[in-house]
């Protein structure tokens, strides 16, 4: 791929890191991606997803911890913006 589209696909991830939870850095942006392939991958193709989960059940925790962690953030995120 284009070393300039790449460049431009990585600021748009950061600033998607950025207004989703609050703040980003490398280990978050990184998050961000897994999660955000993983729910695509689970909304057009469940089939593939749950043979995922079954084939790799630590890997499935993982997520579920991962997923659960990116919704904390968020909602400190709305908390911290909604306060004046």
């Amino acid at each position: 791929m284009d070393e300039t589209f790449l460049g431009q696909f990585e600021a748009l991830v950061d600033k998607y890191t950025e207004l989703l939870l609050g703040h980003t850095n490398e280990e978050l942006k990184e998050k961000v991606k897994v999660w955000a392939l993983y729910s695509h991958v689970a909304k057009s193709m469940p089939a593939l997803a749950k043979h995922w989960n079954e084939r790799y059940p630590e890997a499935k925790e993982q997520m579920k911890q991962l997923v659960a962690e990116i919704k904390q953030l968020n909602e400190e995120a709305r908390a911290n913006a909604k306060k004046p």
